[in-house]
């Protein structure tokens, strides 16, 4: 009798300038890997516990970090993961009180409790990691430092400090590449209508030897469906912007490109950025 083959487990981590739209990205994404029948695990790593709040239809999810406050270690999972649209399982690690600690060290008791609880199960197609900010602290850089998360998206758009930013994120994926494996998987566009955006975030991705997986266009049913607490596909399904998430998540469950980045020198992301007309000189941007 031939053996089955098991399932493999993609681990994602999407990444991206604070405000960039990562959470709404993701959230959005993942609803529409779950329309097609895919078993799917958000974990929130963002201290405000805002990275699956579409998904479950504005419940404010208990985080972790809370929990093991509240309650202490003998906890089940089910305290610190909710289902929600599709049946999407939903988790935030949460932040430190104000004032104290490091944020980046909810996304690391997160995960290790995570395992411990038996969260990652054998029916689970995937798990994303939704990250604060740039790679600048270890706790943030976690999913990649341990090999967490294989493949890494970063979310732009064509705004300068987006750009700056993600070339950031790509210095990080290559520092951990070869101790962890993760690879990029692209670029993805979340549009701000700046001009000439479609194809600067194309040579952007070139010269980082990435590519750009899909570019979102810039859309006002997004804020529609997020004062409903609800993702687009949730919210008009039959919408443009619901079909441009559906596409977004058929190009990352047909990716096969895989890379260890090239980010640029900081004299090289600014001759592309003028290249393209979006200022006339880095002197007028504090970076």
């Amino acid at each position: 009798m031939a053996k089955t083959k098991a399932k493999t487990l993609r681990q994602i981590a999407i990444y991206g300038k604070g405000g960039i739209g990562k959470s709404t990205t993701t959230q959005n994404l993942t609803a529409g890997l779950a329309e097609h029948g895919k078993n799917v695990m958000v974990v929130g790593c963002d201290p405000k516990a805002d990275s699956t709040r579409l998904i479950l239809g504005g419940l404010a999810q208990r985080t972790v970090l809370d929990t093991l406050r509240d309650e202490g270690e003998d906890i089940d999972l089910t305290r610190i993961m909710k289902k929600g649209y599709l049946n999407i399982r939903c988790v935030e690690s949460g932040g430190p009180e104000p004032g104290v600690g490091c944020a980046g060290r909810g996304i690391i008791t997160a995960i290790d409790l995570l395992e411990r609880l038996g969260a990652y199960t054998r029916d689970l197609d995937y798990v994303f990691y939704d990250v604060l900010g740039d790679v600048v602290c270890g706790g943030f850089a976690m999913p990649i430092r341990e090999g967490k998360a294989k493949e890494i998206y970063i979310v732009a758009s064509g705004e300068m400090m987006a750009l700056y930013a993600a070339n950031n994120i790509a210095k990080g994926i290559r520092r951990y590449a070869n101790q962890g494996g993760v690879r990029l998987g692209g670029i993805i566009c979340n549009s701000r209508n700046v001009d000439r955006e479609n194809e600067l975030l194309e040579a952007f991705s070139k010269e980082l030897g990435t590519q750009l997986i899909h570019f979102i266009p810039r859309d006002n049913v997004v804020q529609h469906a997020e004062i409903n607490r609800k993702t687009v596909i949730d919210y008009k399904p039959g919408s443009k912007q619901a079909e441009a998430y559906r596409a977004l998540a058929k190009r990352i469950e047909e990716n096969k490109k895989f890379v260890i980045p090239e980010p640029m020198t900081p004299e090289r992301l600014e001759e592309i950025l003028v290249e393209y007309g979006l200022f006339d000189g880095i002197e007028d941007y504090a970076i």
